[in-house]
């Protein structure tokens, strides 16, 4: 049984996501939806190349969208590459592969997942969707049906999965927020893997760590959502 830390915290980092829903909410005030981040983002990197590519070591594959390609970063500011420097220094023989698509929504990443997953050696999937689909109303019973597949489909392949979380702003009504942080813990529940609630931490709402369009992190930004990722992911690794 793996053990999930699929709960919040304290009353801290309650408070954070509170804040960095209203942070979202703004940002859809302002525009910053669908047709800003659909057509300026889509296709931006995907499928990056990793630090190194050698076909025989276990493989962690960073899937989804724009949060895991690196959005005007370079490859070596992009989260990918800094858990493959970390999982380096810290001993861990994994290969990490950013296969993150800027612009992608839960569909997306259900139609290409087989591909990814068809990779060789594949221990682990970190999976981060859902952002796109709010931004554009998608509604959330479809995609939690697309990541309930995508998660269904990582079973079948024995692969472990991290599963990352998103926040809903009160802007979009309280059912939607609702549901749609619900849909991330009930599949984490029902698939019994492990669940970072809000990829974001500490990052959403800090100025000084987002780029200028106020949603996607900066090189300072990345190095934190990095060290979120790393933190629930670190138990779930082996020593090969």
């Amino acid at each position: 049984m793996i053990r999930r830390n699929n709960k919040l915290k304290s009353l801290a980092t309650y408070k954070r996501i509170v804040l960095s829903a209203l942070f979202l909410a703004l940002v859809m005030a302002s525009g910053c939806g669908v047709s800003s981040v659909g057509k300026d983002v889509i296709n931006d990197r995907a499928l990056a190349a990793p630090p190194v590519i050698e076909s025989g070591r276990p493989k962690i594959i960073a899937f989804g969208d724009s949060l895991t390609a690196g959005f005007g970063l370079t490859e070596k500011e992009s989260y990918p590459y800094l858990l493959q420097e970390k999982l380096k220094k810290d001993g861990f023989n994994y290969e990490v592969i950013n296969a993150g698509v800027s612009g992608d929504t839960s569909l997306g990443g259900l139609e290409r997942v087989d591909w990814v997953l068809e990779q060789e050696n594949v221990r682990i999937m970190i999976l981060e969707l859902g952002a796109n689909d709010l931004l554009r109303n998608v509604p959330v019973s479809e995609m939690k049906k697309n990541l309930d597949r995508i998660l269904a489909k990582a079973k079948e392949k024995n692969v472990d999965v991290l599963f990352c979380g998103m926040v809903a702003p009160p802007s979009v009504g309280q059912g939607y927020q609702r549901d749609f942080g619900k849909a991330y813990s009930d599949l984490a529940d029902k698939y019994d893997v492990r669940f970072l609630p809000f990829i974001l931490e500490n990052v959403a709402l800090q100025k000084d760590l987002n780029q200028a369009d106020g949603i996607h992190p900066n090189a300072e930004g990345e190095k934190i959502m990095t060290e979120n990722v790393y933190r629930e992911l670190k138990p779930m690794l082996k020593r090969e």
